[in-house]
């Protein structure tokens, strides 16, 4: 199968996040063994998902992960002009759910499986494909953990988000944390005596809004500057609560999460909020005693730091020819190779505005030059 083969059969496994991944872990399984090649799955803990690793060419230091998650996001309530699990070709571009983010990069990583065996590679190329991404990269530390003590050694991983096969070499980090206010119920006239759950919450939301402030007011460092926006930012995306308008709310539920700047600690900001956290819930207990706060990390992704003469931001360039520099906003799973000491960068085909959207597209001349990226690659493990 070449890559485009790879990617509709890929694309035709529905791996939306909240549904199970393991009908397109199975497949690529037996296409790894097909090619003679053992691969490792590393399970979630009710074995609904897995993610997958496997060694290609020989078992020596030195050779390159290929990354990519196998999750998609939803398609439901979005317009689609065609099929999203069939890769649909209309002059220049390739439909499908996954196409850009990220099954098309997938696709290449297992396309290169038949020419590292075939050109004989002297150093291994390392599949490396992971569950949850899009949902919080829950997935790829269990794999990389497990990669870290039982595969040699990789001088590079290469995670192939979508990045107009640019050098990509650094990104923010993403750290999120779920908030259930438990408040009492009590006619919205005698509102004195009861704990609205929605209104002590939004003390939460109002104090993420004056930290943004706070945080925006900073003069960047020169790592913050080349992020777009160049700082740190703390958000609130969904909130739910009440039962009706005359009743002070009993439950409030929403999440707190911030975009990391390399540089920032993370631990500032979240005893920040949890000393927040604590003040509030004080003043709730002092009308209802038995009110309070629950409180849990949802997820962590660890920021992308550039490298100073980094293994693999210096062989992607040498593969790609790209001199410039280049950062985004979104987390990816490169952070957390980093944090397990892999020289890690992001390079992959398609544009990151296509993720996400309906009618997610790649172009053909993105996925062309990301087949002429996987055969330099190889090139470059033969020598």
């Amino acid at each position: 199968m070449d890559a485009r083969a790879l990617m509709d059969k890929l694309v035709s496994f529905p791996t939306v996040s909240n549904v199970s991944n393991l009908d397109l872990i199975d497949w690529v399984e037996e296409y790894l063994a097909g090619h003679g090649v053992k691969a490792t799955r590393v399970y979630n803990d009710d074995r609904t998902k897995a993610n997958l690793y496997a060694n290609v060419g020989p078992e020596v230091e030195g050779g390159v992960i290929l990354s990519g998650h196998t999750d998609v996001v939803p398609v439901e309530g979005q317009a689609w002009d065609t099929d999203p699990f069939v890769v649909t070709q209309k002059g220049d571009k390739l439909y499908g759910r996954g196409t850009c983010d990220m099954k098309g990069f997938d696709a290449l990583a297992l396309s290169a499986v038949p020419l590292a065996l075939e050109r004989g590679v002297k150093r291994p190329i390392q599949i490396a494909l992971s569950y949850d991404e899009e949902v919080g990269c829950i997935g790829a530390p269990f794999m990389i953990a497990e990669m870290r003590k039982h595969m040699p050694a990789a001088s590079a991983a290469i995670i192939g988000e979508p990045s107009m096969m640019k050098t990509v070499s650094g990104h923010k980090g993403g750290y999120g944390w779920w908030i259930h206010m438990h408040g009492f119920e009590v006619h919205s006239s005698l509102m004195h005596t009861g704990v609205n759950a929605i209104m002590e919450g939004a003390r939460l939301i109002s104090w993420a809004n004056d930290l943004n402030d706070e945080i925006r007011a900073r003069t960047p460092s020169d790592v913050a500057a080349q992020f777009e926006p160049p700082f740190t930012t703390a958000h609130t995306g969904m909130i739910s609560g009440g039962t009706a308008h005359n009743i002070t709310a009993k439950d409030c539920e929403f999440g707190i999460d911030f975009r990391l700047v390399p540089g920032d600690d993370i631990a500032d900001y979240r005893d920040r909020l949890f000393a927040k956290v604590a003040e509030v819930e004080a003043q709730m207990q002092a009308v209802v005693p038995q009110t309070r706060i629950e409180i849990e990390q949802r997820f962590q992704v660890p920021p992308l730091q550039p490298e100073e003469e980094g293994a693999a931001e210096s062989l992607v360039r040498q593969l790609t020819g790209d001199n410039g520099t280049h950062v985004v906003s979104y987390g990816t799973e490169a952070g957390q190779f980093q944090e397990k000491d892999y020289s890690a960068i992001i390079c992959g085909p398609g544009d990151i505005a296509q993720a996400h959207q309906p009618n997610e597209f790649i172009s053909a001349d993105q996925f062309r030059q990301g087949e002429e990226f996987i055969s330099k690659l190889v090139d470059h493990l033969v020598d």
